[in-house]
């Protein structure tokens, strides 16, 4: 799968994997849905810090008060 829209067979081999299998029909359809979004973002992919936000989250939730209720 490249950084652009996925297709129906990426999406048939990602949720095969998943454990979740779809049919072709539904690959195509989950293809058309999300496809803008990976075509909006191609130009910025790569770029952005998602390795720092799980690091991020267990540093703040050690500090934050056990009872947020």
């Amino acid at each position: 799968m490249s950084n652009t829209k996925p297709s129906a067979q990426d999406i048939e081999a990602l949720a095969s994997v998943a454990g979740v299998p779809v049919t072709s029909e539904v690959a195509t359809r989950i293809a058309g849905s999300i496809g803008s979004a990976f075509e909006n973002f191609a130009p910025i992919a790569g770029t952005l810090p998602f390795d720092l936000e799980p690091a991020t989250f267990l540093v703040v939730s050690a500090y934050a008060p056990a009872d947020n209720h």
